[in-house]
């Protein structure tokens, strides 16, 4: 192993970089997500069985390019890359797994079935108690887009090949997050509906 006295020496090997950060190869930013991923399973699969507590309420980003995503083709086309949906008033036969979750919604009046793969989330945030939290893309879908895919054997990832995505973090959200509009397709004075899609941006750090 080479040690601090070789590279103050200037007695490393020529293809060492003593200067260079330590590579993560045990890659404890994913294993944070993973484990934060099952927090939000976990507040899930409870709303699934009791239903909502109090006046908690989520909103929940996910990536709609995904693998495992489950949408009609109309949501598809208005959402092509990320959709946030709210569960508080009226959502229906939610269904929670180890890997993903289903819910019926109900969008400018059409009932619709989704189905999210825990790993597409982006986001969750839970503005009646100003908790949130955001995730970065999955690693598979990180090489995907930058064209990575290469037959090679396996091996930990080069300093040089891409910075590691960041971990997901707890975010203060607002100390009044505002209130969902109801859609325009609803009568007024009716509450909004749980498959209104709305922007999470402004619940994160500014």
């Amino acid at each position: 192993m080479q040690n601090d006295a070789d590279c103050n020496s200037g007695e490393s090997e020529s293809d060492l970089d003593c200067g260079a950060m330590t590579v993560d190869y045990i890659r404890y930013d994913i294993l944070t997500q993973d484990a934060l991923r099952s927090v939000v399973r976990t507040v899930l699969a409870d709303a699934a069985a009791k239903g909502l507590p109090g006046e908690h309420h989520f909103f929940i980003s996910f990536d709609t390019r995904a693998e495992g995503v489950g949408l009609s083709p109309r949501l598809k086309a208005q959402y092509p890359k990320e959709m946030t949906i709210v569960l508080q008033h009226q959502f229906w036969d939610m269904v929670v797994t180890e890997d993903r979750f289903e819910v019926g919604l109900s969008f400018g009046g059409i009932p619709e079935r989704l189905v999210v793969p825990l790993r597409a989330i982006t986001g969750f945030a839970d503005p009646s108690v100003q908790f949130g939290l955001q995730f970065s893309a999955p690693v598979e879908d990180e090489e995907a887009a930058q064209g990575a895919a290469v037959a090679e054997p396996a091996r930990p990832p080069a300093r040089h090949e891409r910075p590691l995505p960041a971990p997901a973090e707890a975010l203060p959200l607002a100390a009044n997050p505002p209130t969902p509009a109801p859609s325009a397709a609803k009568p007024d004075g009716e509450p909004p509906a749980g498959g209104e899609v709305v922007r999470l941006d402004r619940f994160r750090k500014k």
